[in-house]
């Protein structure tokens, strides 16, 4: 396995392997790699002949106060991990490779970035476009692969590639979650003991929601009051948002006619986490 800390690096390394006539995968990560990113892996060393992991935490997508200095960090963990998965590359820059002096371009994508994380998180996804954006014009995969934990980022990174002709197949692979149900997060690691257990109110809250369609419940406003109750009856949840939007447009909703996300963002103590299920009306 190659480990690459710059752009010519990297670039060196995929356009070897082009001229063999491989196919190449992307799986951008920003590190502290856990289940839920290897799943990415498995299924990139599946579809492409190589597959390269980047391992870089971007920081222009986190906000004043956010936790961009204290994010997990280990590339050698790291490493050890895509290592024994069959990963052929690693591309892991310093920000200094990414943004040098003088940097300033950035990219928006609008619709579907305005609301979930993009209102309670402002300039996060214009971070995320750019550095995706960036990413793929270094690594020219023709496929990556996205996890749909960040299911708003996935809709994002689609209408980018669509609107920007840019020609890469977007992969997005299902949630990873633990035995008891929570989804897999780097963020997990911050989690106290007592926040983790009070955690698992995400995984049940998303089930009531389900059953309750399953049941026949097509109003959007009830479902989501009997989702934030749920919610709410943990006392060491405190609820950013709870949102039932259109798929894939991320709109208002007021009854459920065709499949719809439901979105939860929830701080436990200092940890903010985010989950999602895919309504199927």
């Amino acid at each position: 396995m190659r480990l690459c800390k710059t752009v010519e690096e990297v670039r060196s390394f995929v356009t070897s392997v082009r001229f063999e006539g491989k196919t190449v995968g992307l799986v951008p990560t920003m590190g502290y790699l856990h289940p839920g990113h290897l799943s990415l892996v498995h299924e990139a060393k599946r579809r492409c002949d190589v597959v390269v992991v980047s391992i870089f935490v971007n920081p222009t997508q986190f906000g004043a106060g956010e936790d961009y200095q204290t994010y997990p960090r280990d590339l050698q963990r790291d490493a050890g991990l895509v290592a024994d998965a069959g990963v052929d590359a690693i591309f892991a820059p310093e920000a200094a490779e990414m943004y040098p002096p003088g940097f300033s371009t950035s990219v928006d994508v609008a619709g579907v970035s305005e609301p979930l994380c993009g209102a309670s998180r402002p300039g996060h996804f214009r971070g995320v476009a750019t550095v995706i954006t960036k990413l793929f014009n270094i690594v020219r995969p023709d496929m990556a692969f996205f996890g749909q934990k960040d299911f708003q980022q996935v809709l994002l990174i689609k209408r980018l590639v669509e609107d920007l002709n840019m020609d890469i197949q977007i992969v997005d692979v299902p949630i990873v979650r633990e035995a008891d149900g929570l989804a897999m997060s780097s963020r997990n690691v911050y989690l106290s003991e007592e926040d983790r257990k009070a955690a698992l109110v995400l995984s049940r809250s998303l089930s009531l929601a389900r059953q309750l369609v399953a049941e026949g419940e097509r109003d959007v406003a009830r479902l989501k009051e009997r989702v934030v109750r749920e919610i709410q009856s943990e006392p060491r949840a405190e609820i950013d948002y709870v949102e039932i939007l259109s798929v894939p447009h991320l709109k208002q909703l007021d009854l459920l006619a065709d499949n719809a996300l439901l979105a939860l963002a929830v701080r436990f103590g200092k940890t903010r986490l985010i989950d999602n299920t895919v309504l199927e009306a």
